[in-house]
């Protein structure tokens, strides 16, 4: 079975509103959105195995530091992908997801382990989460609020 990858790996604090987060950037995304600035994420196969000792590790040195795990993409491969959520979740952190796809086209295994989701291809022309014309959307799955708002600086 494929394992899942990761070719970044970050303490972000503006993808997730309110939250510190240790963002992964998986490898295998096979969207390739114009204009993605992730390029390097394409690749299947390249960086490093994310196990669920190695996340494990990380969240125990961020442990107080950090309040959410991001996975910039890796919805590719769900059964990875949930148990990673599952162990995130256990340590009692809120979890994220990026994504280019439609929340209908994930598998819905996945929904009751994220708190948020990020969905939508990137189109240059409309912009991200900052852009009144985007065509994404950054969505609490708690409440189903979509908080692109607080992307946007007015």
């Amino acid at each position: 079975m494929e394992e899942i990858r990761f070719c970044n790996q970050q303490v972000v604090w503006q993808e997730v509103p309110n939250e510190t987060s240790l963002a992964f950037f998986i490898t295998g995304c096979s969207l390739g959105c114009k204009g993605c600035h992730s390029v390097e994420s394409w690749k299947r196969g390249s960086g490093q195995i994310l196990t669920e000792i190695y996340l494990a590790e990380q969240l125990k040195k961020y442990q107080g530091l950090i309040s959410c795990v991001l996975f910039m993409g890796g919805e590719w491969l769900p059964e990875k992908l949930l148990s990673l959520l599952k162990i995130a979740r256990e340590q009692g952190l809120v979890t994220c997801l990026y994504t280019g796809l439609e929340k209908t086209e994930l598998d819905p295994r996945l929904l009751p382990e994220l708190t948020y989701l990020k969905t939508g291809r990137w189109i240059a022309e409309r912009g991200g989460l900052n852009s009144l014309t985007t065509n994404q959307r950054f969505v609490d799955l708690r409440t189903g609020e979509c908080l692109n708002g607080l992307f946007v600086k007015r």
